[in-house]
């Protein structure tokens, strides 16, 4: 299992329109074959700062995902809504023993 964490900083002029397109892509992505949640959220502390938490069955799911026209319709006006290039991070779960 893998999620990815995308965090995007959104020009405050443009957060209405990146939530917009949100809502089709995050609609589509959830039932892409893999996907196990897909989830866009907002930082209490900065409006301009939202974060996509992203959990996949594996690695091979992410493939068609960034070919989805869903996924590539949303990334169109994303360009034109963020004020800085995205941070996304692919991270798994740390194998750690609860005692």
């Amino acid at each position: 299992m893998i999620y990815v964490v995308a965090t995007l900083t959104v020009k405050p002029e443009a957060r209405a329109e990146l939530i917009a397109a949100a809502q089709a892509c995050i609609a589509g992505t959830r039932k892409e074959p893999g996907n196990i949640a897909y989830d866009l959220h907002e930082s209490v502390t900065d409006p301009t700062k939202m974060v996509f938490v992203e959990q996949w069955e594996n690695a091979e799911a992410l493939e068609p995902h960034r070919k989805a026209d869903h996924f590539k319709a949303f990334g169109r006006v994303a360009a034109n809504c963020l004020s800085a290039p995205p941070k996304i991070e692919v991270i798994t779960p740390a194998d750690v023993t609860v005692r």
